[in-house]
């Protein structure tokens, strides 16, 4: 376990063995976060725990190294959560009691607290990935939290962008963008929160939550807008799965700002992105070597339209 350091990009790799021994889609009876499995043998709400095959540890093994060239190795500083959402095995965000994904919300800000108190934790990354399609390892409802000791590449690019755009027209560019936008690719707003379909978007039914008002991190949420938080969500998550009529895939990432290091709090706006590798019932949209080679995206599905259909897909708190 070590990080190597990529000269052609300026970014760290992480070499981690461990991540092959993880469980791959076990049964329920094997699950092994269900109340009495392996990793949680005593009864649970919703709980949060170290990875037990991390890509990144507290006390890394020490690395037997020297400087060689271009080839610069370090300690795998840092910290892998699992988030388990709820004891119930057959559920998900979007069939979980609004109640639950609120104490949820809580629980992402508890830990984004304690994670960013490490002196060496530059970056803490809450995400989820729903379904195999995305590489999920377990059927069970939960998500991840890497609390990383750099700023990994594509938030350095996120954070010049915004950058740059505060240096050029003194506006936050996310601001900017919620002032911008109108209902043609709104799918579904509350008083503290917008989603939408971007007209950036890269993934056909990419979905961005924006917070209205100006905020950095979870940390600075109130208690109204943590409310506002889990229910957008919530619907968001349920339009997907009413969209094809089956369990909806994605990779659900949470951005904010970095910690430990200069602030940057009055440019950079929180934001949630989903990216489904669904294009259509039955279809996927692979990232191939267009995409993945040179971080150019080709979107199959106009924007407009995809949002009109996640819009217009009725579902019920």
């Amino acid at each position: 376990m070590e990080l190597r350091y990529n000269p052609l990009t300026d970014e760290w790799v992480i070499v981690s063995a461990e991540t092959q021994k993880r469980p791959v889609q076990p049964s329920k009876v094997e699950c092994p976060i269900c109340p009495g499995g392996l990793e949680l043998p005593e009864e649970y709400d919703l709980v949060s725990f170290e990875n037990r095959f991390p890509s990144l540890k507290r006390n890394p093994p020490e690395v037997d190294w020297k400087e060689m060239g271009p080839f610069r190795r370090e300690r795998s500083f840092g910290v892998c959560e699992v988030v388990v959402y709820t004891s119930d095995h057959n559920t998900a965000l979007p069939g979980m009691p609004l109640q639950q994904i609120e104490k949820l919300v809580d629980m992402w800000v508890d830990r984004t607290r304690d994670l960013s108190g490490y002196d060496f934790v530059r970056y803490v990354f809450i995400f989820e990935n729903r379904g195999k399609e995305v590489g999920a390892s377990l059927p069970h409802p939960h998500g991840q939290i890497y609390a990383f000791p750099f700023l990994p590449k594509r938030i350095e690019v996120k954070i010049e962008a915004m950058r740059k755009w505060y240096e050029e027209k003194r506006r936050c560019v996310v601001c900017e963008v919620l002032e911008s936008e109108g209902e043609e690719r709104k799918v579904y707003e509350n008083e503290g929160f917008l989603a939408l379909v971007p007209f950036y978007a890269r993934f056909p039914y990419e979905v961005h939550i924006y917070p209205k008002r100006h905020v950095s991190t979870l940390l600075e949420f109130s208690k109204k807008e943590r409310r506002d938080f889990a229910e957008i969500l919530k619907i968001v998550t349920m339009k997907y799965d009413k969209l094809f009529e089956q369990e909806f895939p994605y990779m659900m990432m949470f951005f904010q700002a970095p910690f430990n290091t200069e602030s940057v709090d009055h440019f950079f706006h929180f934001h949630v992105e989903f990216n489904p590798p669904k294009r259509d019932k039955d279809k996927l949209k692979w990232m191939a070597s267009v995409e993945t080679g040179t971080w150019t995206f080709i979107n199959p599905v106009v924007p407009e339209e995809a949002a009109k259909r996640l819009r217009e897909t009725e579902v019920v708190l």
